[in-house]
């Protein structure tokens, strides 16, 4: 049976909280790399679609940096289902985003709306019980989540007084981030989504708790690494009450992933940098809004650089074509239009 919260126990241990200390410090200096990145947009698009792709392969939606940035594209010609899902994902991290940044608070109404734009429908919570998480290799039912839509009506309730009223805890709050992850994931209140929703989740509470001012730390590359511990770890906590362990490895989790961030705005920028260099020298048609168009879209076309330049279509292909020519970019063709790839930024996020 899936206890409410609060926890009544102290679970942060000395482990806990000497890991808790370098946590913080790799994710405070996220939060001052993030705050002196030019255009914030930037990296909500290119880290965003990079945690989608990896938060839906967790659950084995599986698809190519490729197919996304093409289906990005929205060119007649291409279509790809699993592409489309991941779209699904950064479109619901946005919408999560814009209601916290709004509302300061993160409602049960708020989550329903991002698993909606995540799995586009509106099944809202289980009502019909049968839900098992089962065993992928072997079938066998490893945790039953409550089953009653009442029981989960009643722990969501719960688990949003949690969320929004710091009187309820006063653990640290990335302690209450991973404790939010477990009760959710436990809970599993939606038939689909439940993971992405919650891994959506986690960015959006340190947003809330002004740790992070954008949702970019993503941990679910960091999850598909060690996926068995994940839910190993998960699972320990449901039988044993073994929260430590389960701490560790979410607090592990936020700081390496935190450097690893930190790490690849830092090339983006010296990129960028670069990039502007070798515009404003060689091109009379530089401007800013034509570098930020080129790093907030790794893949970019005419329609993109018509709308954020305000040029015409032969202006905007004149453009992208001249730098096709001398290398900056790479011409692709796609049905009956072409596509542009800044190759040096796709091989940052690519980790080539």
């Amino acid at each position: 049976m899936l206890k409410k919260l609060p926890i009544e126990k102290d679970i942060e241990t000395k482990r806990v909280l000497k890991k808790l200390a370098s946590a913080h410090r790799a994710l405070a200096e996220l939060k001052g790399v993030v705050s002196i990145t030019p255009n914030e947009n930037i990296l909500i698009n290119t880290l965003g679609l990079q945690e989608a792709k990896d938060s839906s392969a967790i659950e084995n939606i599986i698809t190519t940096h490729d197919d996304i940035y093409k289906a990005d594209l929205n060119i007649e010609g291409f279509k790809s289902l699993n592409a489309k899902e991941v779209q699904n994902y950064i479109s619901a991290l946005k919408k999560g985003f814009a209601l916290i940044s709004r509302k300061k608070i993160l409602t049960n109404n708020d989550i329903i709306e991002i698993q909606s734009e995540l799995e586009k429908n509106k099944a809202g919570f289980r009502k019909l019980p049968g839900t098992a998480l089962k065993n992928a290799t072997t079938g066998e039912t490893v945790y039953t989540p409550p089953q009653e839509y009442y029981e989960i009506l009643n722990l969501m309730a719960n688990l949003e007084q949690f969320i929004n009223d710091d009187t309820m805890s006063d653990f640290d709050s990335l302690v209450k981030m991973a404790i939010i992850h477990y009760q959710f994931e436990s809970i599993h209140p939606f038939y689909d989504g439940n993971g992405r929703t919650g891994r959506i989740i986690n960015v959006l509470y340190l947003v809330m708790k002004d740790l992070l001012n954008l949702p970019i730390l993503y941990l679910s590359r960091y999850i598909i690494l060690k996926k068995a511990d994940y839910y190993k770890l998960l699972q320990e906590v449901r039988e044993t009450d073994n929260w430590e362990n389960w701490l560790l490895f979410m607090l592990d989790g936020i700081e390496q992933v935190s450097k690893e961030t930190t790490e690849l705005i830092g090339k983006i920028r010296d990129l960028m940098f670069e990039y502007k260099n070798l515009l404003r020298d060689n091109y009379k048609f530089y401007s800013q809004d034509l570098l930020n168009n080129l790093f907030k879209h790794p893949y970019t076309k005419i329609e993109f650089i018509e709308r954020d330049l305000g040029v015409s279509r032969i202006t905007a292909a004149k453009y992208l074509n001249e730098l096709a020519k001398d290398g900056l970019l790479r011409k692709e063709k796609l049905g009956t239009g072409n596509y542009y790839i800044n190759e040096q930024l796709m091989n940052l996020l690519t980790k080539k």
